[in-house]
């Protein structure tokens, strides 16, 4: 019997590793943009074609490579970070593991272009699926030139699954904007398909917030700075008006390393808990500085979960530090010392009686009128004239029938309802606000009048975005919206959808646009803030009704939120009827879009088996 275990390929470990290094294009960039803040550079510029899917470039002006060090940089566990295991407890580099480049060059064609300050001419390396290509000579300027092309063209069924251009766009902006706001003393640019998405100069760390994600950001943020003897805990959190529920950007770095960490995000969100709304978040840049050998960053191949030592008290300091920063910057007084122009309010005096112990300059007095009777007055109202035309008690019309009244007459909605709702009655309860209440040959059906409404709007939506243009509600006075540059990313794809259901957008800029209209139905709301929700939706990958463009459901589906009836909101019994018809002569009545459940059925033997 022969031996069946065999010691596999270089290449073919190589595209094992990159399958949890290298999962997108902004991988490639984090690894490259990581090794080159490694390098010392000052200047990064990063340059995309197709989202990353042609060509990835990253030039940096480091310190370069040898001849040697560049051919050698391309095996795997080669790096200059670490010598000894001892080294991983006392990490100060991006990168450790000697991973990076090797797994780039398992998936793609690279070509490297390197010089040292020291060498006359720089040395270009060609790879192409871990195997060497060429190697030569070359002139260069000092740093590092890498040309990531064709990526996961050896892997087809990993570029098979890469999202839409502008999907895996935003994901490389947020993986640069992470490695720059660590950075805010190197400058950083970014080009995609030749038009510039960021340039970023150096500067402090609130200028480089503001240039990232706009001056909202920047007019809000809050600073905090506490150092203690287990770690420093600096940078910003934003001011309780600044909550949102869709594109908050929360981030916590730690010695200069993005991180995810849900019990400190806990600590944040319990300092605000009270002074924002339900399910609102708030913006925060928060940056731990501790010692390297109190956390362990080698428990993930991304490094973005990282083990604390000391988890427990630094979670007590920065809940504390967050508390400070509310209590001392933020903008609400505590006591109004403004009272000129003000009226006098006498004070108390205990130590006189009567009405002399109030300490005033002038006290309020009363003189009464002896020949006031208000028993002898005339009323000046006639209420004859007010009560005519107005039936008589006889001709009083009958009070309407109860909702749960068996001799009620149940008709039938309409042919779409199933056996269970198939007769509703006509009359309508309204519970809390929320909830409308109506009675059925089964029990009692409880409809959530917001998603009720939510599913009404979004198939009117769909049809809109999908059949013919929605109606255009001008402006009086246009407003500007200047987004982010994620933001500004997927507009080119959301523009047509944008126009078809009624918007009116111009260009201004790379990130400002002119909004002259709104559709027609959805008045009274915020267009800018509505905008910046609906590229904030446009952004995640949560799946949707099955629809060609994932982009055009969720545009229709952030329109119906902010146009849905909200809660509490008081509806007559008309209105309610006319929101149940709607309801059921939609696709699908039980779930809204987002799968939420619209409507339940208590049934008719729960109810008498409770009042039992």
């Amino acid at each position: 019997m022969t031996d069946v275990i065999a010691l596999l390929p270089d290449s073919v470990a190589n595209q094992i590793a990159a399958g949890e290094v290298i999962q997108r294009p902004a991988s490639v960039i984090k690894e490259l943009v990581e090794n080159a803040v490694d390098a010392g550079a000052k200047v990064i510029n990063v340059l995309v074609v197709d989202a990353g899917r042609t060509s990835i470039q990253v030039i940096d002006d480091g310190c370069g490579m040898s001849m040697t060090d560049a051919r050698l940089a391309f095996e795997r566990h080669a790096t200059s970070k670490i010598r000894q295991a001892d080294d991983l407890f006392s990490l100060h580099t991006m990168g450790f593991r000697g991973e990076a480049l090797p797994s780039i060059a398992a998936v793609s064609q690279v070509e490297l272009r390197t010089r040292r300050q020291e060498d006359e001419v720089g040395t270009c390396l060609t790879l192409s699926g871990s195997r060497v290509v060429g190697q030569e000579p070359c002139s260069c300027s000092v740093g590092c030139s890498f040309t990531v092309s064709n990526l996961f063209f050896n892997v087809p069924a990993r570029r098979k699954f890469l999202k839409t251009n502008a999907t895996e766009l935003n994901n490389i902006l947020t993986a640069f904007e992470r490695i720059v706001l660590v950075y805010p003393e190197i400058s950083f640019t970014l080009h995609s398909n030749g038009q510039e998405l960021l340039n970023l100069r150096s500067g402090s760390l609130r200028q480089r917030i503001t240039d990232v994600y706009g001056r909202r950001y920047g007019q809000d943020l809050l600073p905090l700075d506490v150092e203690t003897s287990l770690c420093r805990i600096s940078g910003f959190v934003a001011k309780p008006e600044a909550a949102r529920k869709k594109g908050v950007h929360e981030c916590f770095f730690v010695n200069g390393r993005y991180m995810k960490h849900p019990y400190f995000h806990k600590a944040v969100a319990q300092a605000f808990e009270r002074l924002i709304p339900a399910g609102a978040h708030v913006p925060y840049f928060i940056y731990f500085e501790v010692n390297p050998a109190d956390i362990d960053v080698n428990i993930h191949p991304t490094k973005t979960e990282i083990k604390f030592e000391n988890e427990q008290p630094i979670w007590q300091i920065l809940t504390a530090a967050v508390h400070d920063a509310i209590g001392q910057f933020c903008e609400i007084p505590q006591i109004d010392f403004d009272t000129e122009g003000k009226p006098e309010i006498p004070v108390y005096d205990p130590s006189q009686a009567g009405s002399a112990s109030f300490t005033s300059r002038t006290s309020p007095t009363s003189i009464p009128s002896p020949s006031y009777n208000p028993f002898k007055q005339k009323p000046s109202t006639d209420w004859q004239r007010l009560y005519e035309g107005l039936p008589t008690s006889h001709e009083q019309e009958q009070p309407a029938p109860s909702l749960f009244d068996e001799s009620a007459d149940n008709t039938p909605l309409t042919s779409h309802l199933s056996p269970l709702t198939s007769d509703l009655s006509p009359l309508h309860y309204q519970y809390k606000g929320r909830y409308v209440m109506t009675a059925v040959k089964s029990g009692l059906m409880i409809i959530d009048q917001h998603r009720a409404d939510v599913r009404i709007r979004y198939e009117r939506y769909m049809r809109q975005l999908t059949d013919a243009p929605s109606q255009t509600q001008r402006l009086l006075f246009p407003e500007t919206v200047d987004f982010t540059p994620a933001e500004s990313a997927l507009m080119p794809d959301l523009m047509p959808s944008l126009v078809a259901v009624g918007f009116d957008l111009t260009p201004l800029g790379p990130v400002s646009y002119a909004v002259a209209g709104i559709p027609a139905d959805i008045e009274g709301v915020d267009p800018v803030s509505l905008l910046h929700d609906i590229l904030a939706d446009a952004g995640e990958s949560v799946p949707l009704d099955s629809h060609p463009s994932p982009l055009t459901s969720r545009l229709a589906l952030t329109l119906a939120r902010k146009a849905a009836i909200s809660y509490g909101e008081v509806l007559s019994n008309d209105e309610m009827d006319t929101l149940v018809n709607h309801l059921f002569a939609c696709s699908d009545v039980n779930y809204t879009p987002d799968g939420k459940t619209i409507l339940s059925i208590l049934p008719q033997q729960d109810i008498e088996r409770l009042m039992s």
